[in-house]
């Protein structure tokens, strides 16, 4: 296999090598801001400037890095209804009439409301359901009745609207705290002929979403709007690739219903360059860096008679003397994939990106937030030496030399990481620039402690230590601080 990654050159359209050298000693003699508040203000909502080139920043790394924190508690279906009826009035709707007051033409008892086959409501006329609710677990609930065209409707529960979407509009809710085991009377107006009792309910106020984080902890005010709903970073660009998804404007949600460090690293940036910024997060889970994440030029060692993989190898070990088996993996595919990713869209960043396009861009930095499938055999103890190669390789692949690298430390249990891990951990804090030992990292590489974002089960989404227990704030502020962290990798340049 034949060795094309390692490119000696790589342009930024549309600019040249020259042109390009001008512009990143022109972008880097603009005056920068000296220190960034503890608190980030709102997006002002001003367009970025169209004079500079965009300032992109590549993020990579495995399942923490394609973000597994979660904007809010799953929806459930509705269960637990208690004497489930439809009325249906003549006529179409009118909000001025009180139809608790008026006789329907028809009354039918519903055998099945909620799951994925309610019973079918009649139809003929404005129909409105009513019953009684329970749910199993006390918190705080948005309701969401209908699916779809049915979605027109107007629900109270307990005499409280808790939902609204008339024809046209989008739907607003009223938060409702439910007590467990409690049954709550509901009426639901259908608005249009389109009638059925499918629906769901969020608890909204589950631990460590960004749901409750943002809304109930007021943790993160940047990320909501005064009308409740969550700001949009105009400024900021996200595109995510090979496992990581979403193409848009930063916002929670832009990659569906979780988030990585991204949204907390975007908003960093967003707000300290005047530039337009584009994050293109390549990441995939379930990936070591001494094996799938092995860069270009890596070569095979040998431990207690076993030979290991170098880059493009076929197999992970073998028995010295032996002859590797060919599979369909090599050492350094991961690598291979998610920058070639990368480069697909800068090559053809005038078409990805025409609003940018008589900008052209330059990469500003890398970020890299890896580590716990390296925590296993011998790659942990190898793990210094392939990230410093990592670092080097990465500038070399996109022609970026001395760009900021920020590396997010592995923080699994906090201050209780240990064995393999903790090596880990060590061994990324141990080429950070401050630390002297890589003379040539100083003041553009710097790793950033994350342990104490570290949030317990209890107080998260879900039990699951490898994925942080899926903890919003925690994938937050690992973002923020990596963004910090390359703030002041820029301002040392």
């Amino acid at each position: 296999m034949i060795d094309s990654r390692l490119r000696s050159s790589r342009t930024s359209y549309p600019l040249t090598r020259m042109t390009l050298s001008i512009v990143l000693f022109v972008a880097f003699s603009w005056p920068a801001i000296a220190e960034l508040p503890n608190q980030l203000p709102d997006p002002d909502g001003q367009p970025p400037a169209t004079n500079k080139p965009v300032k992109v920043y590549i993020l990579s790394g495995q399942s923490n890095m394609v973000g597994i924190g979660q904007i809010t508690g799953r929806g459930t279906r509705w269960k637990n209804i208690s004497n489930p009826t439809v009325s249906v009035y003549s006529g179409k709707y009118s909000s001025d009439i009180d139809y608790d007051k008026v006789p329907p033409i028809e009354v039918k008892q519903l055998e099945t409301y909620g799951g994925v086959k309610p019973t079918p409501f009649p139809g003929g006329g404005v129909q409105i359901a009513r019953g009684e609710l329970e749910i199993e677990t006390s918190g705080i609930y948005k309701f969401k009745p209908g699916y779809q065209a049915s979605t027109y409707n107007i629900m109270e529960l307990d005499g409280v609207e808790v939902h609204r979407r008339e024809p046209g509009k989008d739907p607003t809710y009223q938060l409702f705290k439910v007590e467990a085991g409690k049954k709550y009377p509901f009426k639901i107006t259908f608005l249009t002929n389109a009638a059925n009792g499918l629906g769901w309910w969020v608890r909204t106020d589950i631990p460590g979403t960004l749901e409750t984080v943002v809304k109930v902890d007021k943790k993160f005010p940047y990320l909501l709007k005064d009308n409740g709903e969550w700001t949009v970073r105009n400024d900021t660009l996200y595109r995510g690739v090979i496992t990581a998804t979403g193409n848009g404007p930063l916002t929670p949600g832009v990659q569906g219903g979780t988030i990585g460090p991204e949204l907390g690293f975007g908003h960093v940036m967003g707000y300290y360059h005047d530039e337009p910024v584009l994050i293109i997060k390549s990441a995939q889970g379930n990936r070591s860096l001494g094996w799938d994440f092995l860069p270009p030029g890596s070569e095979r060692f040998e431990h207690d008679g076993k030979i290991y993989a170098g880059y493009q190898d076929p197999q992970g070990s073998w028995e010295k003397g032996a002859i590797p088996k060919q599979g369909n993996w090599y050492a350094g595919k991961q690598y291979d994939d998610c920058f070639e990713a990368v480069h697909k869209i800068l090559d053809n960043f005038g078409k990805e990106y025409p609003q940018f396009k008589d900008q052209g861009y330059e990469i500003a930095g890398f970020v890299w937030w890896q580590g716990h499938k390296d925590g296993g055999g011998v790659y942990a103890d190898r793990y210094e030496q392939n990230l410093v190669h990592l670092i080097k390789t990465l500038r070399k692949e996109f022609d970026a030399p001395n760009v900021p690298f920020v590396i997010g430390t592995i923080g699994f249990g906090g201050w209780k990481l240990k064995g393999p891990h903790l090596t880990v951990a060590n061994a990324q804090l141990a080429v950070s620039g401050e630390t002297g030992n890589y003379p040539e990292f100083a003041g553009n590489v710097l790793t950033v402690e994350t342990r104490d974002f570290w949030r317990d089960a209890e107080q998260s989404p879900k039990n699951q230590d490898y994925h942080y227990n899926q903890n919003a704030e925690t994938y937050m502020l690992v973002g923020e601080a990596l963004g910090r962290g390359m703030v002041k990798l820029l301002e040392a340049r």
